[in-house]
This record gives structure tokens, sequence and C-alpha cells, in this order.
């Protein structure tokens, strides 16, 4: 066996450590606009209403379901570095095209559209970069790799809309450079600094990324992606084949625990404005600061799952995230007697904006912020009294709202890398690019279902509904992976190469 050398290593971990990056920049490119495109879509276009806004929020995970895979069967052919590269430069094409959107005479929300689609077709890279990962890294190494990938994930997430903040500095007029039509104002700011990431990202993928793949031991092996020779044995650990039934049910828990995720995020400031009769100024504000501390909440629980994982195995760990989600959702059905303040002011556009959340901590309360002009001089507050279970449903107290936040946002993390890890650890040593472009498709369809399923089942039947069901598709995700408990173990230790 060919042991790895100091030099092999450094370079090993370099290249993963551009992976996180990669990573981080992806969920930054999503995040750092969310908070402006309605207004900016207001500005260039008055025509479109709150459920093309929807559409704009979604594009971005249907550009990324459809190409997650195709990034992944690239990638298992070819070097990986060409994936990466075209996936980034399409990202960093969109975003310079979402800086022009105010150029065209017409139909100027179908060009931020595109936009907007096209920077989610490029964050398919995520496949890639998950798949490289678990190709890089050693079994004892996996679990905590995977943590840090989806804690850069996160905290890109949380980051987006800290600098779009920063670029709100230069006002709306902003600069204007006649010479190429270009607006830099604090809508195309954010963009254009994205694109700035996406071309720095793209020159360190040349400059330090390297191929490397080593078995689920850490000995170096040879790998399709290599362009040169490389020294190494030759993977004997490859033969046997993946465990489809682990396969698939992981790829459904993976969908249940994104698609609650969503519908939460979804849910938050409809649901608070209903309850506690916040304006949507309040219901933005307290919502933001609540997502904010979840976010961080999460970061952390990524770096403690890694170590405790250690000690206890990945799936008891998923186990025990999904049940903290179910008890959080438990806790948000209404039980009290109190009911809450009904408004009663007939306004014509009072149901839920159908805005579509996506990926982990996205900041979609400050969309609703800016949605559904109000008619009336002072606005309207309460649980409006077209939505008919408002006049018998309970409220859901502030204590309850708060602790399920928590909940949530323990449970959710745990469960996100634990799926992760548990799929690279089942694929084994064969490339995972497809399998892991399935993995991410599911996760952005959950984000494109829960904000739906949210805005049917919450107006026309309200909270006790919603969470009831919430409630019931985690029980049965975790009477799945009670079944297929015994199932989900690395593939090496499947064929007796490995002991657990």
């Amino acid at each position: 066996d060919v042991v790895e050398t100091q030099e092999h290593y450094k370079s090993r971990w370099r290249s993963i450590w551009i992976m996180y990056l990669t990573m981080f920049l992806s969920s930054v490119g999503f995040s750092i606009v969310i908070m402006s495109v309605w207004p900016y879509l207001q500005k260039i276009d008055p025509t479109p209403d709150a459920s093309f806004l929807g559409w704009i929020i979604a594009s971005y995970s249907i550009g990324q379901m459809v190409a997650s895979p195709l990034f992944g069967l690239w990638s298992n052919y070819r070097p990986r570095r060409e994936p990466l590269v075209v996936s980034t430069a399409i990202s960093v094409a969109a975003n310079c095209l979402y800086a022009y959107v105010h150029v065209p005479h017409s139909h100027n929300k179908y060009y931020m559209l595109t936009a907007r689609a096209l920077v989610g077709f490029g964050a398919g890279n995520v496949a890639v970069v998950r798949s490289y990962i678990a190709g890089a890294t050693s079994l004892m190494e996996r679990t905590s790799a995977m943590a840090n990938t989806s804690a850069c994930q996160a905290v890109g997430f949380i980051l987006g809309p800290v600098f779009q903040t920063c670029f709100t500095l230069i006002g709306e007029e902003g600069i204007t450079w006649k010479l190429v039509h270009l607006q830099l104002n604090m809508y195309t700011a954010p963009v254009l600094f994205g694109a700035l990431l996406g071309v720095i990202n793209i020159i360190l993928i040349f400059a330090i990324f390297r191929e490397h793949r080593v078995d689920d031991m850490g000995r170096q092996c040879k790998s399709i992606n290599f362009e040169g020779e490389e020294s190494g044995v030759l993977d004997q650990d490859a033969e046997g084949n993946v465990d489809h039934v682990a396969v698939v049910a992981i790829n459904f828990l993976f969908f249940v625990i994104l698609f609650v995720f969503a519908v939460f995020e979804t849910i938050a400031t409809p649901l608070t404005m209903d309850m506690y009769s916040w304006t949507r100024k309040e219901a933005v504000f307290y919502n933001g600061i609540i997502l904010s501390v979840v976010g961080i909440e999460s970061v952390i629980v990524f770096l403690v799952v890694k170590t405790l994982s250690k000690k206890t195995g990945e799936r008891a760990i998923l186990h025990g995230g999904l049940l903290v989600v179910l008890v959080g959702f438990f806790i948000l059905l209404p039980w009290g007697k109190k009911l809450p303040n009904i408004q009663w002011q007939e306004i014509k556009n009072n149901s839920i904006p159908r805005t579509t959340s996506t990926e982990m901590l996205m900041p979609f309360w400050s969309l609703q912020a800016m949605q559904l002009p109000s008619n009336h001089t002072v606005e309207p507050v309460g649980c409006p009294v077209t939505q008919s279970w408002c006049l018998n449903t309970p409220m859901i107290y502030l204590a309850q709202y708060i602790s399920s936040d928590i909940l949530i946002g323990l449970g959710y993390p745990v469960c996100n890398v634990m799926s992760y890890t548990l799929y690279s650890k089942i694929l084994g040593p064969k490339p995972q690019g497809v399998y892991m472009g399935w993995l991410t498709a599911s996760g952005s369809g959950a984000r494109i279902l829960g904000p739906v399923f949210v805005s049917q089942i919450y107006t026309h039947l309200g909270p006790r509904w919603a969470f009831s069901l919430i409630c019931g598709v985690v029980v049965v995700s975790l009477l799945l992976l009670e079944i297929v408990y015994k199932r989900l173990i690395a593939f090496s230790v499947r064929y007796g190469r490995m002991q657990e």
C-alpha cells in the first residue's frame, strides 16, 4: 500500500479548502440579493405581482435541481476542474446579466427570472464539491469535512444579507457609467461583487486545486479524473454494488429535512403577523433577528456534531436530529384557549404571498416586508377574517414560537450534515458525482414544494393542520429510518473490508 506523503496530504487539504470556498461563494451568490429582489423588480418593471416574485425566488432552486445531476455526471468522467470552472463562469455571467436587467425597454421581469435561474444553474456545482470531498477524504475524515462544507454553506447564507446591507449605503441612484450602460447602485453592486468573488474562485481553482482520491482507509488511489499519471494504488475496493435501498432512503430523508425547514422559514412572517398582530415591518425585523440567531446556532451545531459523531456514530445522531425537529413542530401546535386578534378590515390582498424559500437560512422574511401595498393609511394587523380558521383556532404563544425556533435550529443542521455524511459513506469508493447530483436535486425540489405546501394548507386550513401534517411527515421519516437503520453503513464496512 502506498502511504500518503506529507506533500500529497497538504495538496489534498488545500484542494478541499478550495471546495469549502466554492460552497461558501455559491450560497453567498444566492442570499446576497434576496432582500432586494422585490424593490429592484418593482423599479425596473411595474407589471409583476407577488406571485411572480415567488417564481423568481424559486427559479434558483429549479436551476440547481436541473444542473446538479448534469454537473455530477460530467465530474464522474472528466477532471473536476472542468465542471467547477464552467459552473462558476455561468454564475458570473448570470450575475452580470442581473446587473443589466434595467437596460431592455420591455420584458425586464423575464430577464431577471433568467438571470436568477442561471445563477441557480451555476450553483449545481454543489454536487461536484460534495462528491470531490467524499472521494478525497478517508472514512475517519469524512464527517468532519462534510460538516465543514455545510458550515461554509450556512455562513454564506448568513453573510449574504450582511453584504447586501453594506451595499445599501450606495443608495438607489448610485453611479451611472454611460459608456457601458452600467448603473452601480444598491441593487446591482451586490451581484457585481458576487461576480468578482466568482472570478477569484475560478483563478484559485486553476492555481491551487488538484485532483486527489483516497480510499476509505486514506490510501492514495488512481482516479478517472486525473489528467496526468499519478502514483497510487488502483482501487480494488470499488468492487461490489452500492446499496440502492439505503441510497433511496437517504434521498427521501434529505427531501423531508429540507422540506420542513423551507416550511419553517416561509411560515415565520405570516404566522407572527397573524398571531401577534405584528406589522409587516415588525415581522421582518423580529424574524430577521430570530433567523440570524438560528443561523449562528446552526454553525455552532455543525462544529459540535463533528466531535459527537465520533462517539455515537452518524445514524444515532440523525435519529436524534429528526426527533428534535419533530418536537419543534409539535410544540407549534395551538394548545391554549385564547384566540388571536381578528383583523376585520376587508383588504383584497391579504392572503399569504406565494414566495418560495430556498437553501437553508434564506432571509425570505425581508421579501414579505416589501409586499402587499395596503390601501389604508394605517396598516391593518391581526389574523385576517378571510382566513376562516382565525375565528376558532387558538393562538400560538410567543414562548411556543421561540422554543420551536430554537429546537428546529438545533435539529436541522444535525440532520443535514448526517444525511450527507452517511450518503457519501454508503456510496463508497466509486465516483459519486451523479449520486450527489440526485441528492442536491431532491433538496432543491423540497425547497420548491415546501413553501407552496405552506401557502395552501396554512391559508385555507390554518396552523393546526399545517403543523400536524408536518409532524406526520417527520414521523414517517423516523419509521423509515428505523426500517433501513441496519443498512445505513459504509460501503467498506458492508463488504467486510473495515470494522465499523
